[in-house]
């Protein structure tokens, strides 16, 4: 060992008396300086306009978007063939290697010497970036501290590679530069190889492991997880047993046999072991930040705890829709991937893929192929695109699953052991894939008895469930095709007729805005349901307030006549733009950023509510129009050709009127929720995507509010992370002046100086 550390000792000096190390680390503490105070100085400027920060230590330091670490990562491969290139090879040249070779030290020593020599510099780079991680810690209060330490951890063990590699393609050559091309050659294999033969199973298995590229993104964002701290030590024994393996042929004359059983032995090893890591089962992880960030939410892991016994989650990739692409081989590992943290807490999960053809909506083979039969469109698809995997005919599966409701696009099948299943589905957004909400929204189907069961009545022209019209509300609750449908959050739905008692299994009753009078023994039907403890969202219409107001009768609650009208240039008067009120941004966590964020909801044509003094029921108003400049006009029904006025004289009462209230008493023990809206088109088809100038409109944000306060908070699923805390800076405009200038100027300049100090006493001598 005292042999080893000699050698590295002398390597290290030779290294640092090298003008290029230290060209290399000034280029790179300016590279880096110049990046962390361009971030930083934006910082600044955000908190010098009183805005809180968000996420202050991920945005500065690991965010893909400008974060100090990627870019950090994706420079370091151009300076280590540089450092490297000359390690082996300028022995080899000068014919010291023979001095070596005729030295009472072995191969091992030899190499391991020189590779401790590079850690020890990469050690140095990776010191330089801590520079900026530390003034960041003493500088931004509660600092996530952390995810700054495994980033650095990271790009050390990315250094450790890249001096294994170079290290060895030095020892290939006695040309520096054709080490220094080779190295890069090397990197370059390393980084591509993630995408080579990704639909050869087997294949894919080596290629993808062998990938540099992404193994330090996970370090980056703040998770430490065994199989790429493996991956890091295995790439570094692989290239550094070859170098000794190398060193041992030039050393000593070996048969071809004897090299292969040496190298191929020891990448068999290697490969076994890396393939043992990767194996669920056995992979441990670490996150790091404060938020969790890289783990499923709490909400997430109490369903999977649920889950037990096997799990499968089966894809069916219809090769005639547009959605295929996502399940192909070639993109196998990728969509395994997407589900990662589901499998760290389920391990034993299967991923299973079947192919099939069937007709089903594709617009682009339409236009594409548009005299083909199905099978002629499969065959040329085939052939176009090289598939020679088995894809087979609906008719070959429909016996195990059936697809016609999913109109054969692309879904997959959660099934446990017990038999119980259901699908998860992709979107029709630039997202496509399922993200954490969806799919434990799927799986909660799969581990509880019920999940809530909304009952949309009907027979009266009320607004319907299945309807893609513009007033009526299928996008939000049954479109499967849409992320945010209530359907994909984890509800089912049923038609309700009033003829009969309502069925004991409705969770929520939905009356959406009924254009015709209920009969007596109708309205007693839902009177009852009310008195019995139900849930229930009533939406009305100003135009059918007297209908409403029926209904309404025992939840003490009345929609004023007329339509609530603002005068506003910019908006059509009976267009409400309201944000919630401070019980309503206390009430919902869905609700609370729409003030910081200046988020509206839009309701056109909103009728005011009324709570009586004899109602039963606690009243929170979570949206009201305005106290000012607001009032109900009862003349006026055209607000396109005529503004409206305001005339007390008609009993036109100018103030701040509830327009969606919340209703809750306890009755038999627990605990009755009632939503109620004056207006029943801001959740209709066509107002949740309407595009209006100058307003932002998020009326998801209620929908999401009112079904999960309505379904007590089984779905959707809660998706929160704690609240981030690193959003304050200690210093100002004036004082990081000085700093700045030292991180651009100061460091690097340092570097320069300390090198050529060096350089110059060493010619001196």
């Amino acid at each position: 060992m005292k042999t080893t550390l000699k050698i590295a000792k002398t390597e290290l000096q030779v290294l640092f008396y090298s003008p290029v190390a230290w060209l290399i680390l000034m280029i790179f503490t300016f590279q880096i300086g110049f990046l962390f105070t361009q971030n930083f100085e934006g910082m600044i400027r955000v908190q010098s306009m009183k805005i809180d920060l968000v996420n202050a230590t991920q945005s500065l330091f690991s965010s893909a978007w400008g974060g100090i670490y990627p870019k950090v990562q994706s420079y370091l491969y151009l300076y280590m063939p540089l450092l490297t290139m000359s390690i082996m090879s300028r022995e080899y040249s000068s014919g010291s290697i023979k001095l070596l070779y005729s030295s009472p030290i072995t191969n091992s020593q030899i190499i391991l010497g020189k590779y401790i020599a590079l850690l020890l510099f990469g050690l140095t780079l990776t010191l330089t970036v801590a520079i900026f991680a530390l003034f960041t810690m003493s500088s931004l209060i509660n600092t996530d501290i952390a995810p700054l330490l495994t980033g650095l951890l990271g790009l050390f063990l990315l250094l450790s590679a890249y001096s294994a590699v170079g290290l060895f393609m030095s020892s290939l050559t006695s040309y520096n530069i054709v080490a220094a091309i080779g190295t890069l050659c090397v990197f370059a294999l390393m980084n591509f190889g993630r995408g080579l033969w990704q639909d050869i199973p087997f294949v894919r298995e080596i290629t993808y492991w062998l990938a540099i590229n992404g193994r330090v993104d996970t370090f980056i964002a703040g998770l430490i997880t065994s199989e790429d701290f493996f991956y890091f030590i295995l790439v570094d024994v692989l290239f550094i047993a070859f170098t000794i393996f190398r060193l041992q042929a030039v050393r000593k004359k070996q048969s071809g046999m004897q090299h292969l059983m040496r190298f191929g032995g020891v990448t068999l090893l290697v490969f076994l072991a890396g393939y043992i890591s990767t194996l669920p089962a056995l992979k441990g992880y670490y996150d790091s930040t404060y938020q969790k960030r890289n783990t499923l939410t709490a909400s997430s892991q109490a369903i999977m705890a649920k889950l037990d016994g096997d799990f499968t989650i089966t894809t069916y990739v219809n090769m005639l829709e547009g959605n295929n692409f996502i399940g192909l081989p070639a993109a196998y590992k990728g969509d395994v991937a997407s589900f990662e943290k589901y499998i760290r807490f389920k391990p034993e999960t299967k991923m299973r893929y079947v192919y099939y053809y069937h007709d089903a909506e594709n617009p682009i083979l339409d236009r594409q192929f548009p005299n083909l039969n199905t099978e002629q469109r499969l065959d040329t698809l085939k052939k176009f695109n090289k598939w020679d995997f088995d894809i087979v005919p609906y008719s070959a599966i429909q016996e195990k699953v059936d697809l016609t409701g999913e109109d054969f696009r692309f879904v997959r099948v959660l099934e446990r052991e017990n038999g119980r299943k259901t699908f998860l589905r992709v979107f029709n957004d630039m997202v496509r894939v399922p993200t954490e909400s969806e799919i434990s929204a799927a799986i909660k189907r799969l581990v509880i008895d019920q999940l809530p069961v909304v009952g949309f009545v009907s027979g009266h022209g009320e607004r319907d469930s299945k309807s893609s019209q513009d007033r009526d509300y299928k996008t939000i609750t049954q479109e499967k095709t849409f992320r945010y449908s209530m359907v994909n959050q984890g509800f089912d739905f049923k038609e309700i007729d009033l003829a009969k008692d309502i069925p004991a299994d409705i969770n929520i009753l939905v009356v959406a805005n009924p254009r015709k009078n209920y009969s007596e023994s109708e309205l007693q039907i839902l009177h009852r349901y009310v008195e019995k403890g139900g849930n229930m969202l009533l939406t009305g219409e100003p135009e059918q307030a007297a209908i409403f107001n029926d209904i309404a009768r025992p939840l003490g609650v009345t929609m004023e006549e007329g339509v609530l009208v603002k005068q506003q240039e910019a908006l059509q008067p009976d267009l409400l733009t309201l944000q919630p009120t401070a019980a309503g941004a206390d009430f919902s966590f869905y609700l609370k950023p729409l003030i910081s964020r200046q988020e509206v909801i839009t309701m056109p044509g909103a009728g005011g509510l009324v709570v009586t003094t004899d109602s039963p029921f606690k009243a929170t108003a979570l949206f009201a129009s305005d106290s000012s400049g607001t009032w109900n006009e009862l003349q006026q029904g055209n607000f396109i050709d005529a503004k409206p006025v305001f005339d007390p004289e008609l009993g036109e009462k100018q103030g701040e009127r509830p327009t969606v209230l919340a209703l809750s008493r306890t009755l038999r023990s627990k605990e009755q929720k009632i939503l109620v809206t004056g207006d029943a088109d801001w959740i209709s088809n066509s107002e949740l995507f309407i595009q209006r100038n100058q307003v932002n409109a998020v009326n998801f944000s209620l929908v999401s509010a009112a079904f999960s306060w309505l379904s007590d908070g089984e779905v959707p699923v809660d998706m929160r992370l704690k609240d981030p805390i690193d959003k304050t800076l200690r210093i100002g405009e004036s004082s990081w002046t000085y700093f700045s200038i030292l991180f651009k100027i100061v460091i690097p300049l340092g570097m320069l100086a300390i090198g050529l100090i060096i350089w110059i006493r060493r010619r001196g001598r």
